[in-house]
C-alpha cells in the first residue's frame, strides 16, 4: 500500500514485497529518503500515526512502528496471525486495529507491544446461539478489513465471508 504523510503533499510511505517500507520524496524519486528494514515477509499495509511515525503490517504476523526521520523501529506489535491474506490495518490517535487469519479482530494500544483485546468474529445465528452454528473454527475465514470512525472508539470490521460488525471500545 501507499500512504501520503498527513502534513506534506510530497512524502509517501510505500509497503513493499522486498520486506521493507520505503519513504519517498516525490520531488526526487530516484532513491528513497529512507528504507525501513525489519520485517521478514512482504509489507502489505502502511498507515501514518503522526507526521513522524508510520505503521507497517506484514505477512510475518507483525506490525511495526517506524520513525520516518531516523528509520528506527520504535515498537513491534505481535499476537495476531497473518501469513498470506490481506487482513486490514487501521490506526487512530492511540489505537491500532488489524485483522487476523483466525477470524479475530486485534486491537493494540500504541504504547503496548501486545494486544489490548482480541474479538472473535463469531458467526452464531442470533436466534440459535449453539456451538453447532458457529463457524469460528473454519480456517478459511479471516478478517479482511478494519476501519476506525474518525474521532471515536468505534471500529467497523469485515471478514472474508462478508460478515460486517460494528465494535466500540469502552
Amino acid at each position: 500500500s501507499v500512504k501520503f504523510n498527513p502534513t506534506t503533499s510530497y512524502h509517501v510511505a510505500v509497503g513493499s514485497a522486498d520486506h521493507r517500507v520505503h519513504y519517498y520524496d516525490l520531488r526526487q524519486t530516484r532513491q528513497p529518503l529512507n528504507s525501513f528494514t525489519g520485517h521478514r515477509k512482504a509489507v502489505s499495509y502502511v498507515r501514518f500515526l503522526s507526521p513522524d511515525s508510520v505503521l507497517s503490517s506484514s505477512t510475518d504476523s507483525t506490525l511495526k512502528l517506524w520513525n520516518v526521520n531516523s528509520g528506527e523501529c520504535t515498537m513491534t506489535y505481535s499476537g495476531h496471525n497473518n501469513e498470506k491474506n490481506f487482513v486490514g490495518l487501521a490506526a487512530s490517535q492511540d489505537f491500532i486495529a488489524c485483522g487476523s487469519e483466525e477470524n479475530c479482530v486485534y486491537v493494540y494500544h500504541r504504547s503496548l507491544n501486545h494486544q489490548l483485546l482480541k474479538h472473535p468474529f463469531s458467526n452464531m445465528h442470533e436466534s440459535s446461539p449453539t456451538r453447532e452454528d458457529e463457524d469460528d473454527e473454519d480456517p478459511s475465514q479471516f478478517i479482511s478489513s478494519v476501519c476506525w470512525r474518525t474521532g471515536t472508539n468505534v471500529l467497523l470490521a469485515a471478514n472474508s465471508q462478508g460478515t460486517i460488525k460494528l465494535l466500540e471500545l469502552v
